[in-house]
Formats: C-alpha cells, sequence, structure tokens
C-alpha cells in the first residue's frame, strides 16, 4: 500500500461534473488499497471571479492592509473545492474528510498573496489516513504566526501538494492538469511539439522558472529539496483507466541521471510573454551599486530575473534587468521617486513589449555551440537580441515580443525538437 498525494488544476475541477469524475478516479486509487490525500485548485475561474469583485469594492493600488484582506477572500476559492470533492467522494461510498491550509495546519511566513510554506503539521491528516478515509486538503493557502490567512500566489496548489507529499514523505506525487505531460514546447505555437516521456529535475525547474505553465516553479524547487517522486498527466482521461497504465502515463520528473545527457541537447524550448524590462540610466559604475537598486524592489517583493550592466564610460554606466509585467508601473514608480535620485541615476524608462525565449537541456552540459546555433537561428530570422543570460543547461535571450512565436517555431525546428530521439 503506498501513500499518494493528487492535485487536480481548476479545469479538472471545472464543473460538478468534472467533480464527480475526480471523485471517481481518486476512489479508484484507495480502492486499489493506497492511501489518498488530494489537494484541489479551486474552480476554473473562480479566483479571478473573486479578485475581480475585490478590484470593484477597491479598484485603488494595493497595500499590505489590503493585500490581507485580498487574501481572504481568495482563500475561499479552494474551500468550495474542497468540500464538493469530499461530498462527491461520499456519494461514491468513500470516506472523505476535507480541510482547509490552516486547519492542518500549513504554517507560512506572512508575505500575504506570495506567502512561503515553513512547516506543514502531518499528525491529523496521518490520523484520518489510518483511519481509512481520504484526506483533502485546500491547496494555495496556509496560516501565518498571528494566524491570519495566507495564499502562496498564482500557482500555489501545485506547491500545496508537492509540499503535502514531502511532509507526509508520499511514494509519488501526481499532478492532474489539463495536458497530458511536459512537451518540448507550448504545442499551441508548434503543433509539432512531442510529449517528453521522463525530463530531468534540473530541466523542469528551468522550463518552471522560464515560464513553461505546466508546473510552477516553487513546487518544482520543493520536489528537488525533498526528492519528491513527481508526474505530470492529463485529468481529461477516463477515470476507469487501468491504474498500472495511468501511472506510467504523462511526464516524470525524474532526479536520475542516465544516458539522455549524452543524447539530446536541448530538450525543451520555454518562453515568457509576462516579463518587463527596467532600465536605469547613467548611474555612477562603483560598488553596491546594483544593490541600491535591487534592494528595494526585493523589499516590495517584486522578484527581479534577467540582468545586465553594460561596460562604464566616463564613471557611468547602464543597468538593466527584467521583472513580472504586471509589477513593471510599481517598479517604475519606485526607481523614479526614490532610487533614481538617490544613486544620481540621468533616466529610469521601461519596455513591457519584450518576450524572453529560452533553450533548456542537461545534454548542454557536454556539448559546446549550443548558444551560437540558437544565436545564429535568430539572426537568420532577422530576430535582434537585446539581453541574455545563461547557465549550465539553459541559455535566454530577451525579443522584442512579436517575434517571440518566430522564434520559439525555428528554434524548435533548428534543434529538431519533434524528432522522438535528437541528434547529438
Amino acid at each position: 500500500m503506498a501513500l499518494i498525494v493528487h492535485k487536480y488544476g481548476g479545469t479538472s475541477m471545472g464543473s460538478t461534473e468534472r467533480i464527480r469524475n475526480v471523485a471517481k478516479r481518486v476512489a479508484k486509487w484507495a480502492r486499489a488499497g493506497h492511501q489518498m490525500v488530494v489537494v484541489p485548485s479551486a474552480m476554473s475561474g473562480e479566483t479571478n471571479r473573486l479578485l475581480g469583485l475585490a478590484k470593484e469594492v477597491q479598484p485603488s493600488q494595493v497595500t499590505p492592509e489590503s493585500q490581507r484582506e485580498l487574501d481572504m477572500i481568495a482563500c475561499t476559492g479552494e474551500q468550495v473545492s474542497v468540500g464538493l470533492l469530499a461530498l462527491a467522494l461520499q456519494a461514491e461510498g468513500m470516506p472523505a474528510v476535507s480541510y482547509t491550509g490552516w486547519q492542518v495546519p500549513i504554517k507560512t511566513d506572512s508575505a500575504y498573496t506570495k506567502a512561503r510554506i515553513e512547516s506543514i503539521d502531518d499528525e491529523r491528516v496521518r490520523a484520518d489516513l489510518d483511519a481509512g478515509k481520504v484526506v483533502i486538503i485546500t491547496g494555495f493557502q496556509g496560516i501565518d504566526g498571528q494566524g491570519h490567512l495566507t495564499t502562496l500566489g498564482r500557482g500555489g496548489s501545485d506547491t500545496s501538494a508537492v509540499a503535502v507529499a514531502a511532509a507526509l514523505k508520499a511514494d509519488e506525487c501526481l499532478i492532474y492538469t489539463d495536458v497530458d505531460g511536459v512537451y518540448t514546447t507550448d504545442p499551441r505555437v508548434v503543433p509539432e511539439a512531442r510529449r517528453l516521456h521522463t525530463v530531468s529535475f534540473e530541466e523542469m525547474l528551468e522550463m518552471a522558472s522560464l515560464g513553461s505553465k505546466v508546473l510552477q516553479i516553487r513546487s518544482v524547487e520543493f520536489a528537488g529539496k525533498y526528492r519528491v517522486p513527481l508526474r505530470v498527466l492529463s485529468s481529461f482521461t477516463p477515470w476507469d483507466i487501468n491504474i498500472e497504465e495511468e501511472a506510467r502515463s504523462g511526464t516524470l520528473i525524474t532526479f536520475e541521471e542516465d544516458e539522455k545527457m549524452e543524447k539530446a541537447v536541448v530538450s525543451g524550448i520555454a518562453f515568457n510573454r509576462d516579463e518587463a524590462k527596467v532600465t536605469v540610466q547613467g548611474v555612477p559604475d562603483k560598488p553596491g551599486i546594483a544593490f541600491q537598486i535591487l534592494g528595494p524592489v526585493a523589499q516590495a517583493n517584486i522578484d527581479v530575473d534577467m540582468i545586465i550592466q553594460n561596460v562604464s564610460r566616463d564613471g557611468k554606466t547602464d543597468f538593466s534587468f527584467t521583472v513580472p509585467r504586471n509589477d513593471h508601473a510599481r517598479v517604475l514608480d519606485l526607481l523614479r521617486s526614490s532610487v533614481a535620485p538617490s544613486v544620481g541615476a540621468a533616466v529610469v524608462d521601461g519596455d513591457a513589449r519584450i518576450s524572453k525565449v529560452s533553450i533548456v537541456g542537461v545534454g548542454m552540459k557536454s556539448h559546446v555551440g549550443v548558444a551560437a546555433k540558437m544565436f545564429r537561428t535568430l539572426s537568420d530570422e532577422g530576430i535582434n537580441i537585446q539581453m541574455i543570460s545563461t547557465s549550465e543547461i539553459k541559455t535566454s535571450v530577451v525579443i522584442d515580443e512579436k517575434y517571440m512565436e518566430l522564434a520559439v517555431r525555428a528554434l524548435h525546428r533548428a534543434f529538431e525538437l519533434d524528432q522522438e530521439s535528437q541528434p547529438a
């Protein structure tokens, strides 16, 4: 008997009919002798609806006080999901109990709307599992040290599921989504994109961080830290599919290094439309200038991605970095109002019409010329590169957003990712 965690996304929970199908699938696994924990998202579109209501009531800029209330509102979507799923399982004759994050409890810090999990108390859940019940836990939410409800940010249900699996030392965590696995790139952009049977943890971490929407990056980080076996698969297969077949479907995120490193140079193409560039021009080229610029951005709880500092001329330099597009205006206001005057910057400007495109593959560790091939491919398509970032297993570029899909298609073709076995 194994302890299995299932996570179901909003689309999988999108209607009462789909919730009943989820219940049938979970009951099938439980009747096969497995201890089952389920972490569902809110019903598709529900979180957006709730936050839309909040914006109608308070259309002004978000404050620390209002962020607490936004979490209070957003938490209710998952609470509805777990209650409905528990009822559906009980209707299947399967004992089930639902819990909110604070009832478990899942303890977090106090960074409202972007909280991070600090610990999970597994005592209550284990007692219910030992009593033969299916345990259903809200994703996306927890409770801070002061007893306030918190949410983990968009995609946080993935993180909740993997964190619960880690705390319970689950045998496997299955992430059910509206796609049947991890693809070489988004099939909506490249119809020839191919589903990967396995992908390394390193590759999945890079792909999640670079804009792949299949898994939230913090869930992959948790899986890596605690070595949680993770599989991505579709919830739209028939619920009564054979368990052995279902357990081998989708994409397995593996921690084992194998001959793949000598085969696929590039495993996937990731892209992100939701980025914006900020440039601080004419700042003094001296020690500590990067901290003076980026420190206040970090204090505002805004993620910074790619960073580039230009060559110094006459003791001055330009400093550019990328941020999430929805934080772009806030960063510009912050830098123009407080940072630029203190560091003596000449100009602060930005560009919200960019995209990031990346090639990812563990095989890049052992092959040369991969980045050059990427740059040549983009050059052949007349695409100008604005910024470049590299690691052992990825190369990312920032380009004008209007060329994003063209770049993805060209790179997918250049690295022959539509082929089952790519040449070294």
